[in-house]
């Protein structure tokens, strides 16, 4: 038996997300992991309101709620994604995988963070949300709930039968995407522009992509807004693009479409576009 595996895992902050659901390549092993990732009820209550003497009072008081709320951890632990990634170099086949996550809120750069302030990165955290410098291609984008990420760690040389390069790589990404659009939600006037990504009637952004490869393999990937708010995005100048309009699977469809319902189908886009099969597990 030959081929390479697509090991699937996810973690959600919503409290309905499925226990798992399981992807494989052709020939390939399966395995499905989703820790609990409920935001806590506390970081969700806004600051008790109480009469304040002066400015820094109020000051003082909204620091230590922040400092408290981030000191909270809401991802695995090393040790947890040790064991989830660990490939034994003895293995006859190259692990793949898709992990799924919705994030907290929080803005992200690219690798031309320089053109972002510390300025503009503490008015952006004051708005609520984290900001964070990474390796990706492309520029600012926000990632926050009601928005499906997903992040391909793919071998670019043992992926699928088809030899994908970077921009081969971006590409089918894109048409995951569209046929997920297409198929399962009748999104017609779906499609790709000059600039990365996904748009419908070419000035709405779907959905954002920004990757990295290093030594074949991927890392980083895509967002595709569901039912995310998309007021977070009036704040920055998304992908760098001056008047952008960003949209939702939700507001396309004029009905309410979150991460889980999305999730599946672009499961099963994958498994087309890149060759792979859904089994349960």
């Amino acid at each position: 038996m030959s081929g390479t595996a697509l090991n699937f895992l996810r973690q959600f902050s919503s409290k309905n997300s499925l226990p798992r659901t399981v992807v494989v390549c052709a020939n390939g092993t399966v395995a499905s992991w989703h820790p609990p990732a409920q935001f806590p009820y506390e970081h969700s209550r806004p600051v008790e309101f109480k009469p304040l003497k002066d400015r820094s009072e109020e000051k003082s008081i909204l620091s230590s709620t922040v400092k408290q709320q981030r000191q909270a951890s809401y991802s695995p632990k090393n040790v947890d994604l040790k064991e989830i990634f660990y490939t034994d170099k003895n293995e006859w086949y190259t692990r793949n995988f898709l992990l799924a996550l919705e994030h907290f809120p929080v803005y992200t750069v690219g690798i031309r963070s320089k053109l972002y302030s510390i300025e503009e990165e503490l008015r952006l955290k004051s708005l609520g949300a984290d900001f964070f410098r990474t390796s990706r291609g492309g520029l600012i984008t926000f990632h926050g709930p009601g928005q499906l990420v997903l992040y391909p760690i793919f071998n670019l040389h043992a992926i699928s039968p088809k030899k994908h390069g970077v921009r081969t790589f971006v590409s089918s990404i894109e048409q995951v995407i569209i046929t997920s659009a297409r198929n399962d939600f009748g999104i017609e006037n779906v499609g790709t522009t000059e600039h990365t990504g996904v748009w419908v009637d070419g000035m709405r952004k779907l959905a954002a992509i920004g990757i990295n490869v290093s030594h074949g393999v991927t890392h980083h990937g895509l967002a595709l807004n569901c039912n995310t708010d998309l007021t977070w995005f009036d704040n920055i100048i998304g992908c760098g693009i001056e008047g952008v309009e960003t949209t939702s699977l939700s507001k396309e469809c004029s009905r309410d479409i979150n991460p889980e319902d999305a999730l599946n189908s672009m499961v099963t886009s994958f498994t087309q576009i890149f060759d792979c099969s859904v089994i349960d597990y």
